[in-house]
């Protein structure tokens, strides 16, 4: 990512820093990330997870190309539309969804797993039945593992896309290790290489589809407003920067016309222009907090980390 001259960076980085901690205020999950000293969590320093998760603008649009891809599962789709207020809170859930991945990937080891912990006994409660009579429960390792490999593949793309060039390899390493959090809430099978993700969407998609209930979340997230100046603004271009990051099958499915595609072009090269200022902004974020928290320069996490031994 090419330097942002100083006199930019200082004019720009304000207005950045209040549109982020307004849309996701620090803190939310109670998490203290500046102790105990020297305890890495589930991934520290050297993993290419902690690179990825701090880039704000690839985690931000991807994490909605995520939700993309999820609403195209209608077993995992009935958990959120019978069993959430998604339609009165879409931002509160957005900003839970937000801590707990800032807070596995980030927080220090019992931290991380009081929170997977948390979402296990949710999961137990979330269950039902679709009008065709199937029947679906958030914590059956088949739909955890699609909800992890949507996000893990908006992330990375995201990063790949908006912040930074991620090499194969690196591609490779990050899916194999974001997967601990997706096993631990008990998934099953989770795709560990770039190949293995390919496979695993192509082998889910004839179960995928785009129904009415489907296309209503999908109006819920499209008129989402964050409690930030130019909400609607905001919200279309990192709308449109997410579903830019879809794969070709899942941009068809939904059925997005040649006139969205070529604003999701246009938001894509904004978003990829401004993500340097997001460094700026956030330069005492939680990634560099928690590489304090081990003795650690934040400035590592600008390069990829060595080929593992």
């Amino acid at each position: 990512m090419p330097p942002v001259p100083r006199r930019v960076s200082a004019a720009a980085a304000a207005p950045i820093r209040r549109w982020v901690l307004d849309a996701f205020p620090r803190d939310q999950g109670g998490i203290d990330y500046d102790h105990p000293a020297g305890d890495p969590g589930w991934f520290g320093a050297d993993s290419v997870t902690w690179r990825v998760h701090g880039e704000f603008p690839g985690m931000l649009a991807g994490g909605l190309c995520a939700l993309m891809l999820q609403l195209l599962h209608p077993l995992v789709l009935a958990g959120v539309y019978d069993h959430s207020n998604f339609r009165q809170d879409l931002v509160g859930r957005l900003r839970r969804t937000t801590a707990f991945v800032a807070g596995t990937s980030y927080g220090p080891t019992a931290a991380v797993e009081k929170l997977v912990a948390r979402v296990r006994r949710i999961h137990a409660s979330v269950y039902g039945q679709l009008p065709d009579g199937r029947r679906y429960a958030a914590d059956d390792p088949a739909l955890l593992t699609w909800v992890h490999v949507t996000e893990a593949y908006g992330f990375l793309e995201g990063c790949r896309r908006y912040c930074r060039e991620v090499p194969a390899a690196i591609a490779d390493r990050y899916y194999d290790e974001y997967r601990r959090v997706a096993e631990a809430l008990g998934a099953r099978d989770v795709p560990a290489s770039q190949a293995q993700v390919q496979d695993y969407f192509a082998r889910q998609q004839p179960q995928l589809c785009m129904d009415a209930r489907s296309r209503e979340v999908l109006e819920v997230l499209g008129a989402v407003r964050l409690p930030v100046p130019l909400p609607g603004v905001s919200r279309d271009l990192f709308l449109a920067a997410g579903a830019a990051l879809l794969p070709d099958w899942a941009a068809a499915r939904i059925g997005r016309t040649r006139a969205q595609q070529l604003h999701s072009a246009m938001a894509a090269r904004m978003l990829r222009g401004a993500a340097p200022l997001f460094r700026v902004a956030l330069g005492d974020g939680i990634a560099n907090r928690a590489c304090r928290r081990l003795g650690q320069d934040p400035q590592r996490l600008l390069h990829w980390p060595p080929p593992a031994p």
